[in-house]
């Protein structure tokens, strides 16, 4: 009984428990949610004032932004007011000088048709008096000039000639002394041999049987010589002489040393004549390289690529005219330099431009073009100075003289070619120069007979003294020189001498 006494009361405390922390619970939580709720209220009422703040704030300065347009654009209507205003009085001013350009193109149009009426006026007084002098002196305005320009020339014609020929004795006596001096210090500084070269291609042998070992058994060594040398080898009747021939003129070289030498070992035979020619041909190579470096040495040229300088060589075996085109290069160059410094010109341009001047001929055998061109060209690929091509390239007048260096190239050129020995032209040539000199001077009107004297450096012209005066004398001197220059090439210059001649015969009887 007592245990369930205890038992009740046990549940009766439990339940009442229950109860009583239910309750407690309910109070705490309804204390926390109280708190929350709180804070939630007072957070929204502080976000509520700053919103209200915020809106005031744009408000003010949205205020503040409108003002100030408002201002902005007040000030620019005034600027404009301004520039209208400033326009209009503009245009005012324009309105006024238009008004008065135009009054000012109808004054002077006005005056203009005022001036073409006194001109009509004058023109007409003047036909009227020159209708009345031809009626008087029944002569055409054509025919009185005619009279009065030939009675003129007739009343003056000594005094004109007289006057041209004291100005042009004067200018050719100035410029004769200025080129005198210039050329003579240029000659007294350097002084080349005369003599000109001819290069051979005659070897000599020690007697008519060496050309039956040259032949060989059937042609054979002949045969072999052609073929490792690329020449030709002409064995005729010709006593002790056999002559080598072709168009390369180092080939030419190669075959005759190394016949030389086949001729003084004396066994010509193919392994024998193989083994010389390429010693012929090292030794060529060398002599060449020597010649080259040797020319670049004494005109005092520097720094150039050794296969320039071995083409420079290779102009050691040819000859223009008889003239070693070496040599010649070289004493261009010599006489260029000196003419630039008297000239105040860069001497190294010319000299080098006078030492290249003929570098394509060292090649003209085997590549298409004028020396000229070939010459450029090879310049061009070693890189040399455009000046010097510039020099070089105008000395045959292909192209235009750019400097004064170009110039100063083809004077040297004409004085080392144009010296007396200097060059050897073969007959045909100098036969055909001296012919079409005479043509060209009697193609002229009045000219009677012509000859070419000098070696083809004077021509002498013979003119009709009743078809050609004195004055007309020395102008056709200048005609026929005129075109001599046009149409032909020659080195040097061609003194044209007109000779008018008059006699009067009579007898006595």
């Amino acid at each position: 009984m007592n245990n369930l006494i205890y038992l009740i009361v046990a549940l009766a405390a439990a339940v009442v428990g229950s109860v009583l922390g239910y309750f407690i619970r309910v109070l705490i939580v309804s204390s926390r949610s109280n708190t929350i709720e709180a804070k939630i209220a007072k957070l929204a009422s502080d976000a509520e004032e700053k919103a209200k703040l915020t809106v005031l704030e744009a408000r003010n300065q949205a205020v503040k932004i409108l003002e100030d347009a408002k201002v902005e654009e007040k000030e620019k209507i005034r600027e404009i007011k301004k520039i209208e205003d400033r326009l209009d009085r503009q245009e005012v001013h324009l309105s006024q000088q238009q008004d008065q350009l135009i009054k000012k193109a109808e004054e002077v149009r006005r005056k203009m048709d005022e001036i073409e009426g006194a001109r009509q006026e004058v023109q007409q007084i003047k036909e009227k008096e020159v209708q009345l002098l031809q009626k008087i002196a029944e002569l055409t305005p054509e025919k009185a000039k005619e009279i009065l320009f030939t009675k003129v020339e007739d009343m003056y014609k000594s005094e004109l000639i007289s006057r041209m020929q004291k100005l042009e004795q004067d200018a050719n006596k100035e410029i004769d002394q200025r080129a005198k001096e210039m050329l003579a210090t240029v000659v007294q500084r350097y002084a080349g041999s005369q003599v000109s070269e001819l290069s051979t291609t005659v070897v000599q042998i020690p007697s008519d049987d060496i050309k039956g070992k040259i032949i060989g058994r059937e042609g054979r060594n002949i045969r072999t010589l052609e073929r490792y040398t690329g020449a030709e080898f002409l064995i005729d009747d010709t006593p002790e002489t056999v002559i080598i021939s072709s168009f390369d003129p180092v080939r030419r070289q190669v075959a005759k040393l190394a016949l030389e030498k086949l001729i003084a070992d004396g066994r010509i035979q193919p392994a024998r004549i193989e083994e010389f020619v390429e010693k012929a041909k090292e030794d060529i190579n060398e002599k060449i390289q020597e010649a080259g470096e040797e020319a670049c040495y004494d005109i005092g040229v520097v720094g150039l690529n050794p296969k320039l300088i071995y083409l420079l060589g290779r102009l050691h075996f040819r000859t223009s005219f008889g003239q070693n085109v070496l040599m010649h290069s070289k004493e261009m160059a010599h006489i260029s330099g000196m003419l630039a410094a008297e000239l105040g010109a860069n001497v190294k341009v010319a000299k080098m431009g006078a030492l290249f001047h003929d570098i394509g001929k060292a090649v003209d055998h085997e590549v298409q073009g004028t020396h000229v061109e070939i010459g450029r060209k090879i310049l061009q690929k070693f890189n040399i100075d455009e000046e010097v091509i510039k020099a070089m390239q105008a000395h045959h007048e292909e192209y235009p003289y750019e400097t004064v260096e170009s110039i100063i190239v083809q004077v040297a050129d004409r004085i080392s070619g144009a010296r007396p020995g200097a060059r050897r032209d073969t007959t045909e040539i100098y036969l055909k120069r001296l012919e079409d000199l005479e043509k060209i001077a009697m193609s002229f009107e009045g000219v009677e007979k012509s000859y070419a004297v000098q070696a083809g450096r004077e021509i002498r012209v013979f003119v009709m003294p009743e078809k050609i005066d004195d004055l007309q004398a020395r102008k056709l001197a200048r005609d026929v020189a005129d075109k001599i220059q046009e149409e032909m090439q020659y080195p040097g210059e061609i003194k044209i001498n007109v000779i008018r001649e008059s006699r009067s015969i009579e007898y006595a009887r």
